[in-house]
């Protein structure tokens, strides 16, 4: 009689924990929706650089009592740039914005501001992704909802549409309030 090697059963038992790992993702209520460790959490450190003569926000701004959005974006990101019109929408119905720039250079950053306009209260620099890290930022862009009392209410990953505007960050901010 044959014996058999360790190794061998090693394949079968490699598939079955990737199948076992797959089937596991797919239960998820939205299976394409990134995870957000985050939600629900107090808003992790602030730490930035100013970038030309805008005022950075804090810790401290983010636990005022006015509920924020924190949008990560760059020049040199297509989406960002698609999201943009719908920020100054958000920005024009009076929801303060505090953009993190995100490992750009402040000359492209300006420009970019320069050419489509400013939707933020308040701004930054992350040239480093530092600050992204501890967010868990996946990429840009992407807005975090920020209650009153710092409490990260919604990460979104990806350009703000109308429809998300409408079925996720509107109804994301008007949860916050309640909870003020």
């Amino acid at each position: 009689m044959a014996r058999l090697s360790p190794l061998m059963l090693l394949p079968p038992a490699l598939f079955a924990a990737l199948a076992l790992t797959f089937y596991i993702g797919m239960q998820r209520e939205n299976p394409e929706a990134l995870p957000s460790a985050i939600a629900g959490r107090p808003a992790p450190a602030v730490n930035l650089e100013p970038l030309g003569q805008f005022e950075t926000f804090t810790d401290a701004d983010l636990r005022a009592g006015e509920v924020v959005l924190v949008n990560y974006w760059a020049s040199w990101c297509a989406p960002c740039r698609a999201e943009h019109p719908n920020l100054e929408k958000l920005a024009d119905r009076g929801i303060p914005i505090y953009g993190v720039n995100y490992k750009d250079k402040p000359e492209n950053a300006l420009g970019f501001l320069a050419e489509l306009g400013n939707p933020f209260a308040r701004l930054g620099a992350d040239p480093t992704g530092r600050m992204a890290i501890d967010w868990g930022l996946y990429g840009v862009p992407e807005t975090y909802v920020i209650a009153g009392d710092g409490t990260v209410m919604l990460r979104f990953a990806g350009p703000i549409t109308q429809k998300v505007m409408e079925e996720k960050i509107l109804p994301a901010i008007e949860e916050a309030r309640a909870r003020q």
